[in-house]
């Protein structure tokens, strides 16, 4: 699997911390968010993230709930 997309990531150098909140509620991800939201391989790394089931953290604006949905939504329509 290519992983050059991370070496262009908004969260490079942040800490790691902010993006696995310690609780599920969506306010303690909202920074994580913001990150994602302005991060030029947010696709690419929320499609790794599906890809291999990651459980924890926020991965390309998405918590694990969210990217749980995304399977689902596209399980359906396949």
């Amino acid at each position: 699997m290519n992983l050059s997309w991370r070496s262009k990531a908004a969260c490079q150098g942040l800490a790691p911390d902010i993006f696995y909140p310690s609780t599920e509620d969506d306010a303690d991800a909202e920074p994580a968010k913001v990150v994602c939201g302005e991060c030029p391989v947010r696709e690419a790394c929320l499609e790794h993230a599906l890809a291999v089931r990651e459980k924890d953290g926020i991965w390309g604006g998405a918590t694990e709930r969210e990217r749980r949905r995304i399977i689902r939504q596209r399980r359906r329509t396949a």
